[in-house]
């Protein structure tokens, strides 16, 4: 069927959606000439992730558009609609801090995330920086130097900043604009790389404290511009027009692309990137579209992007709107070959990481998938339940998606039944989770793992067989030590053996801890939010006026904890206190 639909295909540009057996989406990609890009699939031998894509795909789609730039749009657009498994490229870039200098009258400095989702003008944005802490030091910095706003809406009285000197009390004091206008100045032109003014003013400072004998205060100036020189000046770049640069570079090595980005901004390289991920497209296709998705992720666009020669230019310029070039001699040349050799030593430095975690993942999902001998195996989800003598009843569900947790993905439940019955809680979580799957047309697991023995399975089974579902359930098998010893799978359930040292062990034994800590968790959530009233409501021997008077006396659950059985026996009979230290032992 797939070399017959090839025969089809036309050689215009365009995107392509591979699917799986069940009709699932799993890569998403795009090309100038559709039929060359297909047949190459299927006509080709292939490695390490590529032949895996390739020996899950049972039919394809294509959709023909009239340019490169409306292919990259709708490839970008069709990844963030159906998320393949194997287009990994675009997922978890991390975000970075920028300062802000607000445009308000009186202006603030903020550390600030999420800036292509603010509206106002991003006239006063600085960053990208390195992390959190740096951003923030820069912001104290400032805020020492420079007595601007603190508050974000004005009080009536001055604040602690005011009396401490890092405001000026705008909120009651008149303030003229060509003072706030000359400390904006200044802050700008440090924040664009200029330190000149910064580092005088701090170095007079410290000489004025350093004669006044105040040297603690001297040397709190002299740390000042030690940060200043060795954080915010060491990595000069020796291009004088001072504009903001980003600068990409890639490597490609044993089946994995990895790429580097510099931010130049205020003449110094101020923050580097890096990814890793396995190579599946074409290798100007995967920068093509990593170049143009980057700026999703909370990076403001730079006024020049420099790019190595496989870049298609005019595709990443048409789309990101902002210059695309790549040099061809000079500093900027060697800060693309510098951004080069960086990508291929971070590559080299992680590659045996990556390798170990492949092993601890999805080399060990394959592994399960192979002794339960399931079609595939992309998604599990996995149960456990806690209660406390039967109340406080709730489960958790978390997912793990080729051998990875998915913790968007995780979920909470607080079971409507009151007691002590792993069998009821079980019916009553496994049915509203797959109810929910079928109405609301969720994705399916290809397997349920619940953390319990045969008696849990099989109601889970029978839960799952009458909402017509064909998923399998299986359970992992503890011994005496509350470790994770077997699974139990099939039907009759047989004891699958799974060696203790292998990388299967240890993800079970992963998923188990996962699942347990997460509804542990919640469960102590929902015991903390509690009151004590409720609590002893669930005390056999204690009615409304043992209660009243334990409530009137002791008022907290902390402060009944602390009691011994003879202090509590003073207040209700010794039997009754030894239930209820007994509860509140496991409370």
């Amino acid at each position: 069927m797939i070399l017959e639909k090839l025969l089809l295909v036309p050689t215009s540009p365009g995107c392509y959606l591979m699917k799986n057996s069940e009709g699932i989406v799993i890569y998403v990609g795009k090309a100038k000439n559709l039929k060359r890009r297909l047949n190459s699939y299927f006509h080709r031998t292939h490695t390490g992730k590529t032949a895996k894509l390739v020996s899950e795909i049972a039919d394809f789609e294509y959709v023909v558009v009239g340019s490169e730039t409306e292919s990259l749009i709708l490839e970008i657009n069709l990844i963030k609609k159906y998320d393949p498994k194997y287009n990994i490229l675009l997922r978890d870039d991390k975000s970075y801090p920028y300062i802000e200098l607000t445009n308000e009258s009186v202006p603030r400095l903020l550390v600030v995330r999420n800036v292509n989702r603010k509206k106002k003008n991003h006239k006063y944005m600085f960053g990208p920086y390195p992390n959190v802490t740096a951003a923030r030091n820069t912001v104290n910095l400032l805020n020492r130097l420079y007595p601007l706003r603190k508050c974000t809406t004005y009080s009536k009285v001055p604040c602690l900043y005011y009396h401490i000197g890092q405001c000026l009390g705008y909120c009651s004091n008149n303030v003229s604009k060509e003072k706030i206008e000359n400390m904006k100045e200044e802050i700008l032109a440090f924040l664009k790389g200029d330190n000149e003014k910064v580092v005088t003013r701090l170095t007079n400072e410290m000489l004025e404290e350093s004669s006044k004998m105040n040297y603690e205060k001297a040397k709190e100036i002299k740390e000042l511009i030690d940060y200043i020189d060795i954080t915010l000046i060491k990595q000069k770049v020796e291009i004088r027009d001072n504009l903001d640069r980003d600068i990409f570079g890639y490597a490609v090595q044993n089946g994995y692309i990895s790429f580097q980005v510099f931010f130049i901004r205020g003449g110094k390289i101020l923050e580097r990137h890096s990814k890793i991920c396995p190579l599946i497209d074409e290798i100007d296709e995967e920068l093509n579209v990593y170049i143009s998705h980057f700026y999703e992720k909370d990076i403001l666009l730079p006024k020049e992007i420099l790019v190595p020669d496989i870049v298609d230019t005019t595709l990443i310029e048409n789309y990101l709107g902002v210059p695309v070039k790549v040099p061809q001699k000079g500093i900027k040349k060697e800060l693309v070959e510098m951004a080069n050799s960086n990508a291929l030593v971070a590559l080299q430095e992680k590659f045996d990481l990556i390798k170990i975690d492949e092993e601890k993942t999805v080399l060990a999902n394959e592994e399960l998938r192979e002794k339960l001998k399931l079609n595939k195996l992309d998604r599990i989800e996995i149960f456990d339940n806690a209660h406390l003598f039967g109340t406080y009843n709730v489960s958790g569900m978390v997912v793990f998606k080729e051998g990875k947790p998915s913790k968007n993905d995780y979920r909470k439940f607080k079971i409507s039944i009151d007691q002590n019955d792993d069998y009821s809680t079980m019916r009553e979580v496994i049915y509203r989770r797959y109810f929910r799957v079928l109405k609301d047309n969720l994705e399916k697991p290809d397997l349920i793992l619940v953390d319990g023995g045969i008696g849990q399975i099989n109601v889970a089974r029978e839960v799952i067989s009458s909402l017509g579902l064909s998923i399998m359930v299986a359970g992992l098998k503890k011994d005496n030590h509350h470790a994770t010893e077997a699974l139990l799978a099939f039907d009759p359930i047989e004891e699958v053996k799974i060696d203790k040292k292998s990388s299967l062990f240890y993800l079970l034994e992963r998923m188990q801890d996962e699942v347990h800590n997460f509804t542990i968790n919640y469960h102590r959530t929902l015991r903390n939010k509690g009151s004590l009233a409720s609590l002893l409501d669930n005390i056999e021997g204690i009615g409304i006026k043992r209660k009243n008077e334990l409530l009137k006396k002791y008022k907290t659950v902390t402060k009944l904890k602390s009691l011994d059985i003879d202090e509590l026996s003073s207040v209700i009979p010794r039997n009754v206190a030894e239930n209820l230290k007994k509860y509140l032992e496991n409370f």
